[in-house]
C-alpha cells in the first residue's frame, strides 16, 4: 500500500507539473527531490551531484551532439529538396503516387539526422507544398508525412536508440543493425496503406504524371548520390568495425559540411546557427537524462523500482501478456512525455522486469523505440503534431485524425515483431 501511496505522489506531481509547462528535465527533478525528502532516508543534494555525474558521464553519450549536429547542418542544405526530385519518377506508377516520397524520403533522411521530428520537418517543408500544388489529398498526405517521419527514430543512427543504450547499458552499434530490417518493414507498411488508401479512393488521387525518360529518371538519381555516399560512410563504418558510433558521427558531421558546402548552403551563419541548434537539442536532452537519473535515484531508494518488478515477476504474465500491458503503458506516458524522457525513466526500472521474463534487452530497446514513436503522433505531447502544426497552420485534433491510421500501422509493427521478434535480432545476431 505505501509504494501504491509514493507512486500515485509522484506520478500525480509530475502530471501537473507538466500540465502547468513545466519543463520535463524540471519537473523530473523535483518529482525526485520530493522522492528523496518524504519516501527515503537519503542526502537530497548529494545524490543530485553524484547522479548528473553518472547519468551524462559517458563516452557513448558523445556520438548523441555529433548526430544531431549532422541533422541539422544537413536540414539547412537542399538535400529535401532534391530527394524529391530524384525519386518521383521512381513512384509514378504507384498506387498513391507521389505520396510514397514522404515515406522513401523520410526513410533516407531518417539514415542521416536520426531525429524524428528533423525528418518530419525537413522533408515536410518541401513535400507538402508540392503534393497540395499537384491536387493530392491533403488527409494522407499529412497523416503519412507524421508517420513517416517517426522513422527519425528507428532507422539508425538513432538518438534515441544511443540514449537507450547507454540507459540500458547494451550494445549501441547491435541496437543500430537491429533497427535496420524493423526500419524497412515499417517503410513497406506505410507504402502498403498509402496504396491501399489510393486502390479505394481513386478519386481523391490526381491522374498519373506525364513519364519521364528513362535516361532522366537515372539521371535525376544522381541527386541521391550525396546522401547515398553519407549513408554508406556513417553506417558502413560502423557495420564493418572500422568506426565506433562516436567516430561514425564524426565521419557523418565532415559528410555534411562537404556536402552542404558542395550545395553552396554552407554559410558562417548557417554554420554557427547548425551549431546551436544541436547545441540547444544536446543541452535538452543531457538536461532531460539528469533529471530522469535523479528521479529514479530517489525511487530505488524509495524501493518502488525493485517492488515493481517483484511485482510484475509474481503475476507470472507470459512474454506476450508483459509486453501487451507495456505497450499500453507506454502509449499511455507516451501522451504526457516526450519519447526520450520516456526511455530514461523507464529503462532501468523496467530492465530486472525484462530480463526476468526472459526477453533480450536488443529487442526490448526496438519493441521500446516503436511505442516511442507512437507517442510522437499521440496528443497533447507529439512532437511530430507540433512540427506539422507549424508547417501546414492545421489545428492539433485536425492532424491527430490524418495520422491516426499511422499509428495503428505502429500498434501493428509491435504485434509482428512481438509474434516474429526474429525480425529484430536475426541480423544483430548474425554479424556477432
Amino acid at each position: 500500500m505505501g509504494d501504491m501511496f509514493q507512486a500515485v505522489v509522484l506520478i500525480g506531481t509530475l502530471l501537473i507539473l507538466l500540465a502547468g509547462g513545466v519543463w520535463v528535465a524540471l519537473a523530473l527533478i523535483a518529482c525526485g527531490l520530493l522522492g528523496l525528502v518524504y519516501f527515503a532516508d537519503a542526502p537530497a543534494g548529494i545524490l543530485f551531484a553524484t547522479k548528473g555525474w553518472d547519468a551524462t558521464a559517458n563516452w557513448a553519450l558523445t556520438a548523441l551532439p555529433l548526430f544531431i549536429w549532422m541533422g541539422e547542418i544537413l536540414y539547412r542544405t537542399r538535400l529535401a529538396e532534391d530527394m524529391f526530385n530524384g525519386l518521383a519518377p521512381w513512384v509514378r506508377r504507384l498506387p498513391g503516387r507521389l505520396v510514397h516520397v514522404n515515406v522513401l524520403g523520410c526513410g533516407i533522411f531518417a539514415a542521416v539526422s536520426g531525429s524524428s521530428a528533423a525528418t518530419a520537418a525537413t522533408i515536410g517543408k518541401i513535400s507538402l507544398p508540392e503534393l497540395k500544388a499537384r491536387g493530392y489529398n491533403d488527409g494522407i498526405s499529412i497523416g503519412s508525412l507524421a508517420g513517416a517521419g517517426t522513422l527519425g527514430l528507428l532507422i539508425p543512427p538513432s538518438i534515441v536508440m544511443i540514449v537507450y543504450g547507454v540507459s540500458a547499458q547494451v550494445s549501441i552499434i547491435r541496437l543500430f543493425i537491429a533497427g535496420i530490417v524493423p526500419g524497412l518493414m515499417l517503410m513497406v507498411l506505410f507504402s502498403g496503406y498509402i496504396g491501399l488508401w489510393s486502390w479505394r479512393n481513386p478519386d481523391k488521387v490526381p491522374p498519373m504524371e506525364p513519364a519521364v525518360p528513362l535516361r532522366e529518371m537515372f539521371g535525376r538519381l544522381k541527386l541521391l548520390l550525396p546522401v547515398m555516399l553519407l549513408i554508406a560512410g556513417v553506417i558502413g563504418a560502423i557495420y564493418t568495425g572500422l568506426a565506433t558510433a562516436t567516430e561514425s558521427a564524426t565521419v557523418g558531421v565532415i559528410g555534411a559540411l562537404l556536402i552542404a558546402a558542395a550545395g553552396k548552403s554552407l554559410t558562417l551563419k548557417s554554420f554557427f546557427e547548425s551549431l546551436l541548434g544541436a547545441t540547444r537539442t544536446s543541452c535538452m536532452i543531457c538536461f532531460i537524462m539528469l533529471g530522469a537519473a535523479y528521479l529514479t535515484s530517489a525511487m530505488s531508494f524509495s524501493g518502488l523500482p525493485a517492488n515493481l518488478a517483484a511485482w510484475i515477476s509474481s503475476l507470472g504474465l507470459s512474454q506476450y501478456q508483459l509486453i501487451a500491458v507495456l505497450t499500453v503503458f507506454f502509449i499511455i506516458l507516451g501522451a504526457f512525455l516526450d519519447g526520450i524522457s520516456i526511455v530514461v525513466l523507464t529503462t532501468a526500472v523496467l530492465m530486472p522486469a525484462i530480463q526476468a521474463a526472459g526477453i533480450d534487452p536488443i529487442w526490448f530497446g526496438i519493441f521500446l523505440i516503436l511505442v516511442v514513436e507512437m507517442a510522437q503522433i499521440t496528443p497533447p505531447v507529439g512532437f511530430n503534431l507540433f512540427v506539422i502544426q507549424s508547417i501546414t497552420g492545421r489545428n492539433l485534433f485536425e492532424l491527430v485524425r490524418m495520422s491516426f491510421p499511422f499509428f495503428l500501422i505502429l500498434v501493428l509493427a509491435v504485434v509482428i515483431i512481438s509474434m516474429f521478434p526474429q525480425i529484430v535480432t536475426f541480423l544483430p545476431e548474425a554479424m556477432r
